[in-house]
């Protein structure tokens, strides 16, 4: 590297720096690809090595941010190696001066220090280098146990055995089982899973923890909500005991976080979390985090905490879809030991939608009432047990829904229907909806032709005659129809 000796630096440190600095140059540089090693580890310039602290010079305090944030444990690792166990790295960055005939200040930090560098800003800044356990406080004692044993607060009835898949959780399912299987190994570090109430966030994070304990019994694991967190937090600030929590958390293998938007009234318990979350990820720990929000719209959390939710990966857990709630029913029914008519299932899947939790509480409250007054559970008790819970989706289904539904079904536009297309997809199309809305509305035969583009009455007749002369003769058709009609049908119950 091109060396140039700093003003107010004596000779004998500077080249002292320049031969261990080279040192540590082709360590570094067969431990990162080469476009990372030119970026992030050419530009710099050794300064000074005296009593075991080599100084290093970076050209910008964003510079330095990174180096901390994503190669500190290989700079550390690297320093001792070639200067011994006990040797430091210290940082001097390079500050822009205005006035072209100066020399740029120069600002001068201990390595593993980021915090003290950002001025204005009142963050907790902890060793890497961590106490004895023996001596940490732990938050989470239950009587009887051993001062320092950590109970990880699992339910240990959700795995991922029992979490019913579809199409709303897959990627959220796939990635928590990726990092349970090799926890801290994997890109998908942090791994934040975001959704709605009730969607099955707790379960997969729990699953998680179960997954981990049954595979790598040897590593911590800790569920926590972040309510819980926050509290713990406020009693030990109270105690004068912050370090004692911090040090805690930074001894998880697996740190399990549930519910970090609540963290964004929490502006000194989010300076916490960001220790706990740095030390965990440098030294190869897993973060899983869950949130009724993505990262974007976390507002009132840290940008530097958000930046790190945004380091591995980010998956949605969607509300379930129809099919995965009747699975998700029938997976509830076993377990109590009895079965749903296949009718009583599709009105509850079709009316529950909102969350799983609801779904749960509209089986136990129909359980319930089909135990004590001693009857068979049916639909009529479905539909008055699921009315008092939420607000059913009852209703007249107009024209437009119909044609809606039947335009998804065959993937048609929705304006096709009323065009005056005779293509032979689009009169197929047209002539079912002309027939379910004759069959499901109060609508006239006048009134459902100059819907459909115009059309007289003489055009739904033979709309309807045709697809029943299709329904009597065409098996596929026949299908295809009944499919179309059986949703129609979900969506009046």
């Amino acid at each position: 590297m091109n060396q140039s000796e700093p003003k107010g630096i004596k000779d004998e440190y500077l080249e002292a720096a320049i031969v261990a600095w080279e040192q540590c140059v082709r360590i570094i540089e067969d431990n990162v690809n080469n476009r990372a090693f030119q970026t992030w580890f050419s530009p710099i310039k050794a300064v000074s090595l005296q009593n075991g602290v080599l100084t290093i010079q970076v050209p910008s305090q964003f510079f330095y941010e990174w180096l901390e944030e994503h190669y500190v444990e290989l700079l550390a690792k690297t320093i001792k190696r070639v200067l011994g166990k006990n040797a430091q790295l210290a940082y001097r960055i390079q500050m822009e001066n205005n006035s072209a005939h100066k020399s740029p200040a120069t600002m001068q930090l201990p390595a593993s220090q980021q915090a003290k560098a950002k001025r204005g800003e009142n963050y907790i800044d902890m060793p890497l280098v961590l106490e004895d356990p023996s001596k940490i406080k732990n938050p989470f004692v239950i009587p009887g146990m051993k001062r320092f044993e950590i109970d990880p607060q699992l339910n240990t009835s959700l795995s991922f055995e029992n979490f019913v898949e579809g199409s709303c959780n897959a990627l959220c399912r796939s990635s928590a089982l990726t990092v349970a299987q090799n926890p801290g190994k994997t890109s998908f570090n942090p791994l934040m899973i975001f959704g709605g109430t009730g969607c099955g966030k707790t379960h997969i994070l729990q699953a998680a923890g179960n997954q981990v304990r049954k595979l790598h019994p040897q590593k911590t694991v800790l569920y926590v909500s972040a309510e819980k967190f926050i509290n713990q937090y406020i009693e030990h600030s109270r105690n004068r005991e912050v370090g004692d929590f911090i040090n805690f958390y930074q001894l998880i293998d697996v740190l399990l976080l549930d519910d970090i938007h609540i963290f964004t009234n929490a502006p000194k318990a989010q300076d916490a979390l960001f220790a706990i979350f740095n030390h965990l990820h440098q030294t190869g720990k897993q973060i899983v985090l869950t949130s009724d929000t993505p990262p974007v719209n976390l507002e009132g959390m840290q940008e530097r905490l958000l930046s790190r939710f945004r380091w591995g990966l980010i998956a949605e857990m969607q509300q379930p879809d129809f099919e995965t709630r009747k699975t998700i029913l029938s997976a509830i029914m076993r377990n109590e030991g009895t079965e749903l008519s296949d009718e009583v299932a599709q009105y509850i899947a079709y009316n529950v939608q909102d969350n799983i939790r609801d779904l749960k509480g509209a089986v136990i409250s129909i359980l319930a009432q089909s135990t004590l007054l001693k009857k068979e559970i049916d639909l009529e008790m479905a539909k008055r047990v699921v009315k008092n819970l939420i607000k059913t989706s009852e209703k007249e289904i107009d024209l437009a829904e119909i044609q809606r539904m039947v335009c998804d079904y065959f993937h048609i536009d929705f304006e096709k229907l009323q065009s005056k297309s005779r293509l032979g997809d689009i009169v197929n199309a047209r002539q079912i909806a002309m027939y379910l809305t004759k069959k499901f509305t109060k609508n006239s035969l006048k009134a459902i032709g100059n819907y459909y583009g115009k059309r007289d009455h003489t055009t739904v007749i033979h709309s309807i005659q045709k697809v029943e002369d299709f329904l009597n003769t065409d098996e596929d058709y026949k299908t295809s129809f009944l499919e179309i009609q059986h949703k129609i049908q979900l969506a009046i119950m």
